[in-house]
């Protein structure tokens, strides 16, 4: 008699603990990450600012852009304080005119 009783208080739990896995809503973000924010900035202008973008959103935006370089041209701001100039990016060690002038057109200050 016990073994019956067992049996469906064991499929109960399984089958209640099943459903309420299965029904909860998945918990939103209420703010998305910073990182997220500013690539979704750069889609929309098209343009990349680079006197707020982050190495990771130049690295994606940017042609001809590696995480090398991304991180030398966040460091040169930090250094240097912001762009005055798009010209000003070849003074960053790594890019050429040629790189610069691939990128021309990607390119804001804001």
């Amino acid at each position: 008699m016990r073994m019956p009783y067992l049996s469906s208080l064991l499929f109960a739990l399984i089958a209640s603990t099943s459903i309420a896995a299965t029904a909860a809503p998945a918990a939103l973000p209420s703010q998305p990450p910073a990182a997220a924010t500013a690539t979704a900035a750069a889609e929309q202008s098209g343009k990349v600012n680079l006197n707020s973008a982050n190495a990771e959103t130049l690295q994606k935006e940017l042609s001809g852009i590696g995480a090398s370089k991304a991180a030398a041209i966040v460091a040169y701001r930090e250094e240097n304080g912001a762009f005055t100039s798009v010209d000003e990016l070849i003074e960053v060690k790594g890019i050429g005119k040629a790189l610069l002038d691939k990128n021309r057109d990607k390119l804001a200050l804001e």
